[in-house]
């Protein structure tokens, strides 16, 4: 499961009410959700949790990964950009939920482990806060004071938090005071101890309208930062970029370009799947190529760690272009992949009308007819569509795909060459 390619989160569901009703008034709704504690079925999960611990990888390579994390850091502060708000947070969390799980035996019981969690407090707290006030995991720190007594039995008193993601405007409470509530019985029920940045347990209560499900999560970031270290103001998630590659099925031998690859999330992510394949990336903006390019070399490392010397690279190139004047020869590429500016972060919607009609045309060009493939994701689908409705006699639009890109309604398009 945790080869999935497509997916972002891992969690292993405790029970899930389609069609929970919820109390007007706040105080009984949440002293509903702190009476569900009890009724959960916690052990079969709690047994997966445990499985999923066991079968963790030691994190030996420990330092590297700091100095990763603050080399994102200071990215962050020269662009200003949100994804890298993003990385450092899971960064971090990553390293201490990896201290915290990674070794463990299955039992739990790691003397050592608090240790190496201790030591790195200090530069926990600041991104703390940071967390806590966007996914309303302040969970159960009110609660905090009764996390003394823990039972007496020589297992180790498990460390957990309650992160709530609540959707629908029919409730009466917000995410924080789920998350506290839920949390504060979750604790009284099982003794374990509040805490928000090194907890071994992060037991998840997300609830859409009336539908409410309890979860206990198997992955402590998510999986779609596999490949990328340096962030741009809109790098595309590996997952999606996964996604898009799948949806034109590539052959060994195609031809893979991406034409507007910002910081090369999709060929890296091709490059990664489809070895047999070979990617081009391209993009206009220098400093987008200079991000890919730290990419590509940080996987090159990462794969050289994994197989000792005889790592062979990765079949992929990226190149400094201009989208409407590539220097590729006509019908010479078999797939397109790209995530088209929506006209938001990069460029203006107003430059979409000029630029969409000469990318869809120069693609066309380069694209082999007959058996050429695109696939294209954009936002901005009004401009795109009418891009597409004159581009009729080089493109026919094969299926729609409908995507969230970061809370915007977005959509994937699968072009067929004529």
């Amino acid at each position: 499961v945790h080869r999935l390619r497509s997916v972002d989160n891992l969690f292993v569901v405790v029970q899930e009410f389609k069609d929970y009703q919820f109390k007007e008034n706040k105080e009984d709704a949440l002293k509903d959700l702190e009476d569900l504690v009890k009724t959960l079925p916690w052990t079969n999960p709690l047994k997966v949790w445990e499985l999923n611990n066991s079968l963790k990888k030691k994190k030996t390579k420990r330092k590297k990964h700091n100095l990763q994390s603050t080399a994102s850091k200071e990215k962050l502060n020269d662009d200003g950009e949100e994804e890298g708000v993003d990385q450092k947070d899971a960064s971090k969390e990553e390293d201490c939920a990896q201290d915290a799980a990674g070794g463990e035996p299955a039992s739990g019981q790691d003397t050592d482990e608090t240790q190496g969690v201790a030591s790195r407090n200090g530069e926990e707290e600041d991104d703390n806060e940071q967390s806590d006030g966007k996914d309303g995991s302040q969970a159960a720190s009110g609660s905090e004071t009764t996390a003394g007594k823990t039972s007496e039995g020589e297992a180790k008193v498990l460390k957990f938090r309650v992160t709530c993601n609540r959707a629908g405007d029919k409730h009466s409470f917000t995410s924080n005071e789920a998350a506290r509530d839920f949390g504060g019985a979750v604790q009284e029920h099982f003794q374990w101890k509040a805490d928000m940045t090194n907890f071994d347990v992060e037991v998840l209560l997300n609830i859409h309208n009336n539908e409410v499900v309890v979860g206990i999560a198997l992955t402590e970031e998510s999986l779609h930062r596999r490949n990328i270290t340096h962030f741009g103001p809109t790098t595309l998630r590996s997952t999606l970029a996964y996604g898009m590659l799948r949806l034109c099925d590539p052959q060994p031998t195609d031809i893979i370009v991406d034409p507007m690859c910002g910081t090369g999330a999709i060929p890296i992510e091709g490059a990664t799947e489809w070895p047999s394949c070979y990617h081009i990336a391209g993009d206009n903006n220098p400093q987008a190529v200079k991000r890919a390019a730290n990419n590509i070399c940080s996987l090159l490392k990462k794969n050289e760690n994994k197989e000792s010397s005889t790592s062979l690279g990765i079949p992929l190139d990226i190149i400094q272009w201009d989208i409407c004047n590539l220097p590729l020869r006509t019908g010479s590429v078999d797939i397109i992949v790209t995530d088209m500016p929506f006209g938001k972060r990069i460029g203006s919607k107003k430059k979409n009308w000029d630029l969409y009609p000469a990318c869809l045309m120069e693609m066309g060009r380069i694209c082999t007819p007959g058996t050429g493939r695109a696939v294209l994701l954009t936002q901005d689908k009004k401009c795109f569509a009418k891009a597409l409705s004159r581009m009729g006699h080089i493109w026919r639009k094969g299926q729609t795909v409908w995507v969230n890109v970061g809370g915007l309604h977005a959509a994937v398009y699968l072009l067929r060459r004529t």
